[in-house]
């Protein structure tokens, strides 16, 4: 069976990168080394029982069959039987331990990195792509099964195989040993052909998968649009072409396959014919027994065999060293934002300060420079500006989720990047514009915002923005399940669980990404009700979609140009006539001829 796991030119490692991974292997192994000790020494044990079976049948053949010793061949028979019970037994017991510890480091590896992955800050998503990182999770993790299930314990038993049938064959005639290794140059180099050449044709299926997937993908998401303009049949030919390309892909990697392994079976043929045809001319002049030419053509798929495997077992290992690479150097991923060794918790009540921010993504240009900002204890502040302008930055620096370049942003007086930071996400809360919810209940979710709630806590949160009716009149009440991202319940009532879940957290100040700017005005008024509950008494930073919702904050911050160019209340900059009185008089004209 050919191995899906080709890996391309630059997910080769070389020798200082493979050793670095096995390292790092070995040390993430280290919780499973009695089970790995005790599965090598089952390896041992069941190459030396499949090498004792030839050798008894040479015994049996020599010492019994041809004297007519009959209790040396019953002994012989005996003896193959006990050898073969416990390769039997100790093949069992191998597969289970290296199963054992192969899925306990998998699953050590997968709960790290979604560990690691969770710790990591938006800085991190902002540079990697949402795939690429699910990817590290999935088929990197697949192709570690891969090895790990099978590939790992035939690439040992092979090696240990193919060594220790030489020295046995070597010891009991080292005369027809050197005709068998007459075929092995030959082997040798089909093998290498055969790497090459698989490795390029599964890197093409692997290609061609992924076109046809994404066709796939492509169609079924987009079949609305394509009923709607009749392009099925377009869409047909399409996924026809890129179906037929992946059909040759694989075709080729038979061709491969189809042309290697006669290849392997045609050498041990020839090998198990120069054995019967020189060990009878060294039977005839009694330089060796029966026993040894039938010990040397049973024991020759010993010697083949293992070569096949180890072949086809190639592009496994370079793959699984490709994927444990991947995910080590995840692992190694320093986090953005982290708490440093003498955090401070932040205190219960504070202004929100910030003092000449700036800041600039990952190698791009400053998005923010030179802000100031105070937001005096239970004030609201809506910031407003154009698309990209850097409003929704600026409420991430103000709620930390990034860090900035210059200047710093304090709260109580304490600079944010000295607070704890579990502190820090209780006295500041983000609750954004799509309320998003996790597979479980109503209960299970607000209780997101303080994991240690009661129920009665939980129903309280909701009692206070008015919503605890409203969801216990559902059929199993606060009970019921949401499903993954809340699909059970409508966008209203998912923003509503989203701003209960801020309200058990009580912080003291609320960032919004503006609530209502995606509902339908029916369930806009059930938000907003909501809204005005949970904001009461707390400082709130609103990043505001329409002016309607600046009218009703105390002040307004005006974000343009990498830069906050204005601020003050709604009445005072629309009496300056700046920037943001051709926003609002923009907004109403807009209002009048809707």
């Amino acid at each position: 069976m050919m191995s899906m796991g080709a890996v391309d030119e630059e997910d080769r490692l070389d020798r200082a990168q493979a050793q670095w991974v096995l390292r790092r292997a070995a040390a993430m192994l280290a919780p499973y080394r009695r089970e790995v000790r005790r599965a090598v020494a089952l390896v041992v044990v069941s190459t030396g029982a499949v090498l004792a079976g030839p050798y008894l049948l040479k015994v049996g053949i020599d010492r019994g069959i041809r004297p007519g010793d009959e209790a040396v061949l019953n002994l012989a028979v005996a003896a193959y039987v006990v050898v073969a019970v416990v390769a039997y037994l100790a093949t069992r017991a191998q597969v289970l331990l290296v199963s054992l510890a192969g899925e306990g480091f998998l699953r050590d590896l997968r709960t790290r990195v979604f560990d690691h992955l969770l710790r990591l800050s938006m800085p991190f998503y902002d540079r990697e792509k949402a795939g690429v990182v699910v990817s590290r999770m999935t088929s990197d993790v697949d192709s570690l099964q891969e090895l790990v299930q099978q590939g790992l314990l035939q690439l040992v038993s092979s090696l240990l195989l193919i060594v220790a049938s030489i020295v046995v064959l070597a010891i009991v005639s080292w005369q027809l040993l050197l005709w068998c290794l007459l075929p092995v140059p030959f082997v040798v180099w089909a093998s290498i052909k055969f790497q090459r050449d698989s490795n390029a044709a599964y890197l093409t299926v692997r290609d061609r998968i992924g076109l046809t997937l994404s066709s796939l993908q492509e169609g079924i998401s987009g079949v609305r649009v394509i009923q709607a303009y009749g392009r099925e049949s377009v869409e047909i030919d399409r996924f026809a072409r890129r179906n037929r390309s992946l059909y040759r892909a694989h075709m080729r990697s038979v061709f491969v396959q189809a042309w290697y392994l006669p290849v392997i079976e045609g050498a041990a043929l020839v090998c198990t014919a120069i054995v019967v045809w020189q060990g009878g001319r060294l039977v005839a002049d009694g330089t060796v027994e029966v026993g040894t030419v039938a010990f040397f053509v049973l024991a020759l798929s010993n010697l083949f065999e293992p070569m096949n495997q180890l072949s086809q077992l190639f592009n496994t290992v370079q793959s699984s060293g490709a994927a444990l690479k991947k995910l080590f150097e995840l692992l190694d991923t320093p986090v953005d934002l982290v708490e440093r060794p003498d955090a401070v918790a932040l205190p219960g009540r504070g202004d929100l300060v910030v003092e000449g921010l700036g800041f600039a993504y990952a190698g791009g240009d400053p998005v923010l420079h030179d802000v100031d900002l105070a937001l005096p204890e239970g004030q609201k502040l809506a910031l407003v500006g154009p698309t990209g302008a850097g409003k929704s930055t600026l409420a991430k620096l103000m709620a930390r989720l990034y860090d900035p370049t210059e200047g710093r942003v304090c709260f109580a007086g304490i600079d944010l990047r000295d607070a704890e930071v579990r502190s820090l996400r209780t006295r500041i809360t983000v609750v954004p514009q799509e309320g998003y919810l996790f597979a479980g209940s109503i209960l299970d979710n607000v209780r997101i915002g303080r994991p240690e709630a009661t129920d009665a806590e939980v129903r309280a949160a909701l009692a206070s923005l008015d919503l605890l009716e409203r969801f216990e009149a559902l059929p199993e009440g606060l009970a019921s399940e949401v499903h993954e991202r809340g699909s059970r319940l409508s966008a209203g009532e998912r923003q509503l669980v989203s701003l209960a879940r801020a309200a058990l957290a009580d912080p003291a100040v609320l960032v919004l990404d503006e609530a209502t700017s995606s509902l339908d005005p029916g369930t806009e008024v059930l938000v907003e009700r909501a809204l005005e509950r949970l904001m009461a008494g707390r400082s709130v930073i609103v990043i505001a979609h329409r002016l309607s919702t600046a009218e009703r904050a105390d002040r307004v911050g005006v974000v343009a140009d990498g830069g906050l160019v204005e601020l003050g209340t709604h009445a005072e900059l629309v009496a300056r006539g700046g920037r943001y009185a051709s926003l609002y008089r923009t907004w109403v004209g807009g209002l009048a001829s809707a």
